[in-house]
């Protein structure tokens, strides 16, 4: 694996992570959203990550390692780029919170009113553990870099 493709996968976990505090961060500003353009209160959206190479067996993983010469006779590395991606995002479909408040423009008739299903200690947590995995792949790049420089010191 080449010094680029290891940035490349770190690069790909920096991408998913800032996306996954950027859902974070809209549940937590739209906690209390008791309506929405779709006519709801609003519900807590998840970021659904997935393998950026898909089900690639260990075969077409050895194919796409190998160097070939083209067709015109230069040396030519397949297109395999690992890494991780954001796959979907997905609205959390657990209960609503409902809440006594008759004088509420949302109460329903018998005075409740639907609140989102968005708990801060829950965001709180997701946001702790999106910044840590993105401070490691940040440490994983530096790394990286470090052993590229390293490499062209041994090289002078």
């Amino acid at each position: 694996m080449s010094f680029l493709s290891s940035m490349n996968i770190s690069a790909s976990a920096l991408t998913a992570q800032r996306q996954r505090l950027d859902i974070i961060s809209e549940n937590v500003s739209n906690i209390d959203t008791t309506r929405t353009e779709s006519g709801g209160p609003y519900r807590r959206k998840m970021v659904v990550f997935e393998d950026k190479a898909g089900d690639v067996s260990f075969k077409d993983s050895l194919n796409n390692a190998i160097v070939e010469r083209g067709a015109n006779g230069r040396l030519v590395r397949r297109d395999y780029s690992p890494g991780v991606r954001v796959s979907d995002i997905v609205e959390d479909q657990s209960d609503l919170k409902t809440e006594y408040n008759p004088d509420h423009p949302d109460a329903d008739a018998n005075g409740y009113v639907k609140l989102p299903n968005v708990n801060m200690l829950e965001e709180t947590m997701d946001s702790m553990s999106a910044t840590r995995s993105y401070q490691a792949n940040v440490t994983v790049l530096n790394a990286v870099k470090l052993m590229a420089q390293k490499a062209l010191d041994i090289g002078r």
